[in-house]
């Protein structure tokens, strides 16, 4: 932009604002006080940060450049000093009229970004207190973090919010979207948003459709699309209260902010061990077959998983296809019965023609996504190896019928990826089909075309991260990363592709029992990322390389290691007696207060850790000694929450 020829306006400014530069050169500051300001140049508004050295010049040195930006001449040759990712500057235009004044060392940060340019802003605090916040360009590029070591944040985004709207985001508490003035803006078309380079118009469907190959093709340009807030094209933005018309919420009562400044303190982590495998399985039953103590069970697969020769009865109950207190006789009527029910579905789609097809072409979509998958899915498994494999025929087949037991969801990619570990352990089409309908049930709503299920656990899990790592999640934060949007995969499909097959067999065991609580799964995720921590805090990590490490932890995480930290992160924030309710109802502690109900929400927590205290003693017992049946049932019961 050629500026010099314009009037300037000067709309806001505030000093003390500190630029992190993240320099690699060990000459240079990692922070430079400077000032912010708002200026209009032509009737155009821009935000400005320039150096306290350099006050005095007319202008900053350094000017943000549109693609399609007319006028000046690109210096190609523009070091900034510092690592590439960090740029926001795509090229350095020079003033023909006239020359500016020999820069100093750090002007060269100084920059001015038009507002009509500003993608989004994220709004965040460290530990000590100082606020920061992280800009973004339309271009998808992140400015070094502003922090405002005297204040000022609220009044600036008040300022800003006379030129553009600062909309929040359903996703993330602190990321608000900028737009200008003109309502029409405010329902974006997926189209519009350009997130993929084929131009596809049907972004959703794809998505859905195809979430490995949609999120993973162009993973920054996706997780840039969550962290936009992923909704469809004319969702309403959330209301906000009359007070709240002046701009975005303050550090005080900005719900993003709840557990960094309500002075939760949490204890020490609590040292936990596994157990052994449970492998004995007929004396947990009666004379009739039933399963004595269904909670002893769940318990004793929580703390060690199952002998692999037991996981093919074992997960029947686990996964609803049996009742725990059928009998023998229940069972194989209800066997008969689920293979009477499957068949019957099967033929379905099995007799359709292939001229009756054609015209339906939502069966026929689904039977191209099914082969496409099918013969990609644990290919180096030997029960899913080489060509024509029986295993294959198998896995298409029961695909296939889960479209006729379920038209509603029909079939998403990645559900291959849950059946195949169940038809390797049952080796039955029928029972790994009932078996698939049953953890459908715990995770159908992370296929829904409307990804809300997904958007939730991402917010969930920076709740748990806010809570556990405070420190962990500012630093992620600041690199653009606090949404936790590289952590989708794990949660879509239980970390099927982030462990061994061998691993995922005894992980889901361990999920399926619903202990301590339903979200285990985000502590589990909890307790990689705390395990990145060294790696992370006090490095040159920006977005993009965040995200390559996290998707290189693939098969190369200790499945048990993870699962004493996901524990113990539980354990951890139970024992906390000021947990926010928020973080109670995501571990499960949380229990509405009604007219019949006594129990308050710390009596609660107290509750389930001397409960988890017993059943770790009782587990543990069970472990080092075959004690019989009798007194296995005189012991406590513990029952989770």
């Amino acid at each position: 932009y050629d500026i010099c020829c314009f009037v300037t306006q000067l709309v806001f400014e505030k000093e003390g604002v500190y630029l992190h530069t993240n320099a690699k050169r060990s000459n240079q500051d990692t922070t430079i006080p400077g000032f912010i300001r708002i200026v209009e140049r032509g009737g155009e508004p821009a935000l400005e940060w320039s150096a306290l050295e350099d006050e005095g010049r007319n202008a900053a040195a350094v000017f943000y450049t549109k693609k399609d930006g007319e006028g000046g001449v690109e210096d190609t040759n523009f070091d900034p000093g510092y690592e590439p990712d960090w740029a926001v500057i795509s090229t350095v235009k020079r003033d023909q009229v006239r020359e500016h004044p020999p820069v100093k060392e750090t002007s060269q940060w100084s920059f001015s970004l038009p507002l009509s340019e500003l993608y989004s802003l994220r709004r965040s605090r460290f530990s000590l207190g100082r606020n920061f916040l992280v800009f973004t360009s339309r271009g998808g590029h992140p400015l070094p973090p502003l922090h405002f070591h005297r204040g000022g944040t609220r009044e600036l985004l008040r300022a800003m919010q006379r030129y553009i709207i600062l909309a929040p985001s359903p996703v993330d508490g602190r990321l608000f979207l900028a737009y200008p003035h003109d309502s029409g803006a405010l329902s974006q078309s997926f189209d519009e948003l350009h997130l993929f380079d084929d131009g596809s118009s049907d972004l959703v469907s794809r998505f859905i459709q195809d979430p490995y190959a949609t999120t993973f093709g162009g993973f920054s340009k996706v997780t840039n699309f969550f962290r936009g807030a992923l909704r469809p094209p004319d969702s309403p933005f959330h209301p906000r209260g009359p007070q709240d018309h002046h701009g975005p919420p303050s550090a005080d009562d900005e719900p993003g902010f709840e557990l960094i400044t309500c002075g939760v303190e949490l204890g020490p982590k609590p040292d936990v061990t596994r157990g052994q495998p449970l492998d004995k399985w007929e004396e947990f039953l009666d004379p009739e077959g039933r399963v004595k103590d269904p909670q002893q069970i769940k318990e004793l697969v929580f703390r060690g998983g199952i002998t692999p020769s037991l996981r093919k009865d074992v997960w029947k109950f686990l996964l609803g296809f049996y009742p725990w207190n059928s009998t023998v006789k229940e069972r194989e009527d209800i066997l008969r019965m689920k293979t009477d029910e499957y068949f019957r579905m099967k033929v379905q789609w099995k007799s359709v023609s292939e001229e009756q097809e054609m015209r339906n072409s939502l069966l026929r979509g689904y039977r191209s996504l099914i082969e496409r998958d099918v013969s990609r899915t644990d290919r180096h498994n030997t029960f899913f190896s080489g060509n024509d494999n029986p295993g294959l025929t198998l896995l298409n087949d029961v695909l296939m019928t889960y479209c006729m037991f379920n038209f509603d969801l029909g079939y998403v990619q990645g559900m291959s990826d849950l059946l195949a570990p169940l038809l390797f352990v049952t080796q039955n089409e029928v029972e790994s089909f009932w078996c698939l309908t049953g953890f459908m049930e715990m995770v159908h709503q992370n296929f829904e075309e409307s990804q809300e299920a997904m958007k939730q656990q991402l917010l969930q899990l920076s709740l748990l991260m806010k809570a556990l790592d405070p420190e962990l999640l500012d630093y992620l934060d600041s690199q653009d990363s606090g949404s936790l949007c590289f952590c989708f995969r794990w949660l879509l499909i239980w970390f099927k592709r982030e462990f061994s097959f061998e691993d995922i067999l005894s992980l889901w065991e361990v999920l399926w029992t619903r202990l301590p609580c339903e979200n285990f799964h985000l502590l589990m995720a909890a307790s990689i990322l705390e395990s990145q921590r060294g790696e992370f805090i006090g490095s040159d990590h920006d977005f993009n390389t965040i995200l390559k490490h996290i998707n290189e932890l693939t098969m190369k995480l200790d499945l048990q290691t993870v699962l004493r930290g996901a524990e113990a992160n539980y354990l951890q924030l139970a024992c906390c007696k000021e947990l926010p309710v928020k973080v109670q109802e995501v571990i499960g502690l949380y229990v509405p207060p009604s007219p019949d109900d006594e129990t308050s929400a710390e009596s609660e927590s107290h509750e389930t850790q001397q409960l988890l205290s017993q059943s770790q003693a009782a587990a543990t017992e069970t472990s080092q000694s075959s004690n019989s049946t009798a007194a296995a049932a005189a012991r406590p019961r513990p029952t989770y929450p």
